[in-house]
């Protein structure tokens, strides 16, 4: 990889578009990046790893943080673009944040979206071709043709002296956290997690079967409750060895126990059972003798009963034959009962037909009533065409009413009518002129909210000009203030700086030992050590005088930034107040007292007009109502004329019609006051007449059916033997009396017959002449002969049921252990593999886990690649080799020692003094890079950048270092080195300088040969 050009635009501290050249640094082969604290060195690497992964290193990319330069302009946008050379390809890689950026239209800020493009520069065509404008397509196809990670391009390619120095001193966890993010050695991590999660599983799996198998030994326990395996139980733990041998073991001589007292259980059964055989036999006897004593008795006892009962037997037997004959009489006595009853009521229905006629109709015959009748019917046919007469009679008086009604309706419709018509004109006048007075205030409404919108936008801008402008007050004044600190906090760490390097010899002095080597000329004899001085600054002040230092220059970045900030946004308010003025207006930045007065004045205008011109709508309404109106009335007016017209020659014509009809009416009304009176008296007087003459003729046809009903009567009484039909009558039985008797006979009969056979019973008359029985005791006996059966038939039952459980929690015993067998191998298998992985089994001698052993052959390769360069830098008297020796309790594999050729010794690189530490770590970072490029697949690295720490060097081991890095020169390669260390400018022609001012940092490239490296 080989870097051509960088375009920086508004990125960190660069304000502005800076331009590097590197084609033109490269030439030297070493060129040097220097520039004062804080102007932006760092920073032009970050803009490289950007453009390349669009993230910066480290914290830099952290949450609330920005890329975008504080010194840019609103209007110029954050981008940085690099041209390279990677895997034989010339590309172009530019790339934007997101970043706020002014509105197109309006006041304030939007937020401009983070943009990439990608493009490649064709030789053949000498031209560049667009590959891809996607964020997640560019950042794969550089990762693949680097074949780096970020975190990787960062540690090879831009090597961060201070992370080797910590890594040179660090433990074994610290330095595999990082060479765990170099080398990808998760999958072995995941190796590991895989493995120790099988061992847990199966663990868990083989527990989960003894746990069961335990429950079954307590279930065995538990039926065998009385057995003398009982009283010693299986007693273990999940995982013990030997706990499915036991359980077995226990399981089989509770089972023999269980067999044995089945066994005896048995027989006590069928003792029990003989001996309840004999007692229920004897039970049996006892209640049969009983029974016959009791029923012989009981039959004595009914037979006394029947004969007390003989003579009414003998009564209920003739009064059922004398109600036998007399059934034969009953057709001819229901026959004349009915026809007396119905004789009865024809004469009532007679005697009030014959009250309600005249005195001289009430004893006519039929014949005379039926003549009266015919005549009636005659006069009331008379009267049909009078009847008809009178009903349209009716109905013209009832059409003249209604004539009439409606003539005093249409008289006063009409005078309403042309009372309403006569004020139409001054009417219409009056709501036309509603409705042009609503329309001029509509149109003066939307004039005045046409200036009154851009007054409101104008004084909000000018209520946030002021807040601003007194916001700026603040901010600067914050501002000052945290730069006054900054300078006072940055004074302190140089002056605490100084002084600790003017006393570093005492510091050092203060950590010798006698015997043990020196750190920086390595002899073991110390004769003259350097006293500590009263004035003496030791690390810790140092450290944390530059960490106040780096706080209060963080603190007035930011109120810097604020200052700035707030200083835009005051002139982008005062723009916006001007713009936003009036044509005519000629005060550019009025006071907000008079931007809100003339906004009331203009609201309260506005509002006037808005509420008049509301009305319009009702106006045009109330008017559309009007003349609706006066449209009805007029055609009401019209109409009524009209009815009136016609309703005259109608009237005329009813009239006539009423006077035809009256002589008519005379004639058929007679006496009475209507023709329809008349006919109702005369139709009442014929239905008197009907009903008399039915009357008369029901009530002779009743005493005919009597007569001969008698007649019947007295010769069916003689036939049955009767003397009078009363006799007959009396001797008739209803059929409850009837079946009442019927019954007392038959169970007299029936107990009769029942009696005779009790006592004809076999054996009934011997069993009364032995003693009583008593069957109560012998019942109890066969009681409890029964309950003893059942205590042993569930003595038995419990023992078998207690065999048959035992045999099957045995059996699933059995089954558990074999389906445990397999679990419990793959359990020692996969927790063998795991503690040899993770390094806490007994077979792995140094506690090297996996992932350890793996990084520990990458730190190896490191150590070797470190060492070629370390002898030249150091002489040839330091290497770098890597142990795997336990320290103290701690695992082993990750340690890194350093062999000094001088004594032969080999001691921890935390022994290393502060230049030693320098180089160490140097060789040590290009030996990283060598190992990285190579597991990247051998991607050459052209360009190389190395960060700080060339200060500590005495002037012969910076002359080696820097013949060690000239040496990488090799193949055309380049080598960038960034510090501030002055002597440097003098022993590296080639330059970029970085240079900070009140506006923002830029850069300056001094090729070689410029003479400005003298």
């Amino acid at each position: 990889m080989r870097l051509h050009r960088l375009e920086i635009t508004a990125f960190g501290p660069f304000g502005t578009t800076q331009t590097v050249d590197f084609d033109a640094l490269s030439t030297a082969g070493l060129f040097l990046l220097h520039g004062p604290t804080g102007a932006g060195k760092t920073s032009v690497l970050d803009a490289v790893c950007f453009a390349l992964y669009g993230s910066v290193p480290g914290a830099r990319q952290a949450p609330g943080t920005t890329l975008r330069s504080d010194h840019a302009p609103a209007g110029t946008l954050t981008e940085v673009l690099l041209d390279l050379t990677v895997g034989g390809r010339r590309l172009e890689i530019r790339r934007s944040p997101a970043q706020p950026r002014p509105k197109k239209r309006g006041g304030g800020f939007t937020t401009e979206k983070a943009q990439s493009t990608l493009r490649e520069y064709d030789p053949a065509t000498r031209a560049w071709t667009g590959l891809s404008k996607s964020h997640q397509e560019i950042g794969e196809e550089i990762t693949q043709l680097l074949g780096m990670s970020r975190d990787q391009f960062c540690q090879v390619v831009l090597l961060p002296q201070g992370d080797f120095a910590r890594f040179l001193r660090a433990d074994a966890e610290a330095r595999g956290k990082l060479l765990g993010r170099l080398f990808d050695t998760r999958r072995f991590a995941a190796v590991e997690e895989r493995l120790a999660e099988l061992r847990r599983v199966a663990a868990h799996r083989v527990e989960e079967g003894d746990t069961r198998l335990l429950a079954l030994a307590h279930r065995m326990a538990q039926a065998a409750g009385g057995l003398p395996a009982a009283d010693a139980p299986v007693d273990g733990r999940p995982g013990e060895p030997g706990l499915a041998d036991s359980v077995l073991a226990w399981g089989a001589v509770a089972r023999t126990e269980a067999r044995e007292a089945a066994d005896i259980a048995a027989v006590r059964f069928t003792s029990a059972e003989h001996a309840e055989a004999h007692a229920r036999a004897a039970a049996a006897h006892a209640r049969e003798l009983a029974a016959r004593q009791t029923r012989h008795a009981d039959a004595l006892r009914r037979r006394e009963a029947l004969t007390a009962r003989i003579p009414e037997r003998d009564g209920d037997r003739h009064a059922l034959d004398l109600a036998l004959k007399a059934e034969r009489v009953a057709p001819a006595l229901a026959l004349r009962h009915d026809a007396e009853r119905e004789h009865a009521g024809a004469l009532a229905v007679r005697g009030s037909a014959r009250s309600l006629l005249p005195p001289d109709l009430a004893e006519a015959p039929a014949e005379q009533l039926s003549t009266l009748e015919n005549r009636l019917r005659e006069e009331l046919g008379g009267l049909a065409a009078a009847r008809r007469a009178e009903g349209r009679a009716a109905a013209l008086a009832e059409e003249r009413t209604l004539l009439e009604r409606e003539a005093r309706a249409d008289e006063e419709a009409l005078q309403e009518a042309t009372g309403w018509l006569a004020d139409w004109e001054p009417r219409r006048a009056a709501l036309q002129q509603r409705v042009d007075a609503a329309h001029e205030a509509a149109a003066r409404a939307e004039h005045l909210a046409g200036r009154l919108d851009p007054l409101r936008l104008r004084l909000a801008a000018a209520r946030r000009r002021d807040d601003l402008a007194t916001a700026l007050n603040r901010a600067e004044e914050r501002y000052a203030t945290a730069r006054e600190h900054r300078n006072t906090a940055h004074e302190t760490w140089l002056d605490l700086k100084s002084r600790r390097l003017r006393g570093i010899a005492a510091e050092l002095a203060a950590t010798l030992t006698d015997g043990h080597p020196c750190q920086v000329c390595g002899s073991t004899s110390h004769p003259a050590p350097t006293p500590t001085t009263a004035d003496h600054v030791d690390r810790a002040a140092e450290e944390a005088a530059y960490a106040r230092y780096t706080q209060a220059d963080e603190t007035g970045r930011a109120a810097e930034r604020d200052f700035a900030a707030t200083r835009e946004a005051l002139a982008g308010a005062r723009e916006e107040v001007r713009t936003l003025a009036s044509p005519g207006q000629a005060d550019p930045q009025p006071t907000v007292g008079e931007l809100a007065a003339e906004a009331e004045e203009l609201t309260a205008r506005h509002a006037e007009a808005h509420a008049l011109a509301a009305r319009t709508h009702a106006a045009r309404e109330a008017l559309a109502h009007a003349e609706r109106e006066h449209e009805k009335r007029a055609t009401a007016q019209h109409e009524a004329e009209r009815r009136v017209a016609a309703r005259t020659s109608r009237r005329e014509s009813l009239d006539r019609q009423r006077a035809e009809l009256a002589e008519e009416l005379d004639r058929g009304r007679g006496a009475f006051t209507s023709v329809a009176e008349h006919a109702d008296r005369l139709e009442r007087r014929i239905a008197l007449v009907v009903d008399a003459a039915g009357a008369v003729r029901a009530e002779e046809l009743a005493a005919d059916r009597l007569k001969k009903a008698d007649a019947q009567l007295a010769d069916a009484s003689y036939r049955a033997g009767f003397t009078t039909p009363t006799e007959a009558a009396a001797a008739l039985l209803d059929e409850r009396s009837r079946r009442a008797r019927q019954q007392r006979l038959d169970v007299w009969q029936a107990e009769s017959a029942a009696v005779a056979d009790r006592l004809a019973e076999p054996g009934i008359e011997e069993a009364a002449a032995l003693p009583p029985a008593d069957p109560t005791a012998a019942e109890a006996a066969h009681t409890a002969a029964e309950r003893a059966v059942r205590a042993a038939g569930a003595g038995l039952a419990a023992a078998r049921e207690r065999v048959t459980g035992l045999a099957e929690l045995a059996r699933r015993a059995e089954t558990e252990v074999r389906r445990l067998g397999p679990l419990r191998t793959e359990h020692d298998r996969v927790a063998r593999l795991a503690g040899l992985t993770a390094g806490t089994s007994a077979e792995n001698e140094r506690r090297m886990r996996l992932e350890a052993y793996v990084l520990a052959a990458r730190l190896e390769q490191v150590a070797a690649a470190a060492s070629a360069r370390l002898q030249r830098m150091s002489s040839g008297r330091y290497t770098l080799v890597h142990s795997d020796a336990r320290a103290g309790a701690r695992r082993s594999g990750l340690g890194l020692h350093v062999v000094d050729a001088w004594t032969g010794n080999e001691r921890d690189t935390a022994t290393l003094s502060g230049g030693e530490t320098f180089f160490a770590s140097l060789a040590l970072a290009l030996g990283l890079a060598d190992v990285v490029t190579d597991e990247a697949g051998g991607v050459r690295l052209d360009t190389l950048f190395i960060d700080e720490g060339f200060g500590s060097l005495d002037d012969q081991t910076l002359d080696e270092v820097l013949d060690v890095l000239d040496s990488l020169r090799e193949r055309d390669r380049s080598v960038g080195i960034v510090s501030h260390v002055a002597d440097l400018r003098r022993r590296i022609p080639a330059q970029l300088e970085v240079a900070k001012s009140r506006h923002g940092s830029s850069v300056r490239l001094h090729p070689a040969g410029d003479g400005l490296s003298g």
